[in-house]
């Protein structure tokens, strides 16, 4: 394994130098400078204070954790380097970066993939000062020997974001949206009027990198979220059935073809979905909670309802909610990076400054000395919870080969796109299913 991810990282290395590593929003330029070339000597530590550098897998929490890092090194003298990745890309810098001198103190262990891939290079975090700090271990990944490899850091919901003042002006109500059929004869009426209501139904569904993990790896939960049928997965699948493709396929029609953007142009990308909701071109838009700071600067109302998709019973529906962010520590660094790395998280989520920053941007901490959650959001995820609907939990994180099989999901969907015929949707299905069958053997032989 090993071997293998240093043969890959040293042709990454070279091919992504430049551009691989970005900020905030998929930019091709980095966030930060990789700490590497402070560290000749190879050992990943050469302060007796130890060292931070925090591969950040959210684009959306790159200015926040930078302003962070700044933060702590004034207080404590402890220098921390945070480079985010760009979207869609994580996996690939985390390769590269590993094999580099000063690899990443902190990273990213996210699901089922991430602990075969990843495991043997995290230290185990049982009983440590950050796992005594959690007030819950639902997100806890654990290896096959038991070790305790990483741990949430946030818990997130996503759904169908909804401005209730523009559907009030298209004469509709949330209230009055209980399932698909409902839904969906809401958004047809605002579209067919969006010349005269000055506003449409979905925003853009762009399909570039920055935007097409929204319906390949959020969308497509509906899908493996319902074949589970009551029995969760605990482990990557090696086959799925598809057995409620055409669910997905009722919510992704209803959404590029009642959108900003025609399906025709959604390929390239090039349109902002969070501005287009913001500025009150659409009703509805696909995301996450981890949006709710930004657009209650301008939607202050807004909320979030499920992914209905025309399944039998779906009224009792409730939000996506999970985590595929999950906090390891590099067992190959040294002592003195590992403590300087296991402080810095606590002071995260335990600071009452630090952790109200943090939760403003994600939404929720899971740690019991974390300042609490006023995430629109994620409330509305609890009302749905305590109104007896079901939790769609984050089945999506067991995608084998995530960033292969997404890629074939999203060629398979363009072409969809380009010409909406059964033919297409046909390739999509295979992409889907076939595709997760080709990447589970890809992964595990």
């Amino acid at each position: 394994m090993k071997t293998c991810k240093k043969i890959l990282a040293l042709a990454l290395s070279a091919a992504m130098a430049l551009s691989l590593l970005a900020g905030c929003g998929g930019n091709k330029t980095p966030s930060g400078s990789s700490p590497a070339a402070s560290d000749p000597s190879g050992t990943g530590g050469g302060d007796a204070n130890g060292r931070v550098y925090w591969l950040n897998f959210k684009p959306e929490l790159d200015e926040t954790a930078q302003a962070l890092a700044k933060t702590y090194k004034e207080k404590t003298g402890v220098d921390v380097q945070v480079i985010t990745a760009a979207s869609g890309t994580y996996q690939q810098t985390l390769t590269a970066e590993m094999d580099k001198s000063a690899p990443p103190t902190l990273f990213v262990i996210g699901n089922s993939a991430g602990v075969a891939d990843w495991g043997e290079y995290a230290m185990d975090l049982t009983g440590t000062a950050i796992a005594n700090e959690l007030n819950t271990d639902a997100y806890n990944l654990y290896d096959e020997d038991g070790k305790l490899v990483s741990i949430g850091y946030c818990y997130e919901c996503y759904g169908i974001i909804v401005n209730p003042d523009l559907l009030e002006k298209a004469g509709h109500s949330v209230d009055e949206i209980k399932d698909f059929a409902s839904l969906k004869a809401v958004v047809e009426d605002i579209h067919a009027n969006a010349a005269t209501l000055g506003f449409d139904a979905f925003t853009s569904c762009d399909m570039d990198d920055s935007s097409s993990w929204r319906f390949t790896g959020h969308m497509a939960n509906l899908e493996y979220y319902y074949e589970q049928e009551g029995s969760v997965w605990t482990e990557c699948p090696p086959t799925i059935s598809g057995k409620y493709m055409d669910n997905f396929k009722n919510l992704y029609d209803l959404c590029i073809n009642n959108s900003l953007t025609a399906p025709a142009g959604l390929a390239t990308g090039g349109h902002d979905a969070a501005q287009e909701f913001m500025d009150g071109k659409a009703a509805f838009t696909v995301q996450g909670s981890w949006e709710y700071a930004k657009y209650a600067e301008t939607v202050p109302n807004a909320t979030m309802i499920p992914y209905y998709c025309g399944v039998s019973g779906e009224e009792k529906a409730g939000l996506n909610c999970g985590t595929e962010n999950c906090w390891a520590i590099n067992a190959n660094v040294s002592e003195a990076d590992k403590k300087a790395t296991m402080d810095f998280m606590v002071w995260l989520v335990s600071d009452p400054d630090a952790s109200a920053k943090m939760v403003e941007q994600l939404g929720i901490l899971p740690y019991k000395n974390a300042v609490e959650s006023s995430n629109g959001f994620l409330a509305d995820a609890a009302e749905y919870t305590a109104n007896g609907c079901y939790v769609m939990n984050w089945a999506t994180n067991y995608q084998p080969n995530v960033d292969e099989y997404r890629r074939g999901l999203v060629a398979a969907l363009n072409q969809y796109n380009a010409d909406q015929s059964a033919a297409n949707w046909e390739s999509v299905r295979t992409a889907f299913v076939d595709g997760w069958a080709v990447q589970y053997q890809n992964v595990n032989g």
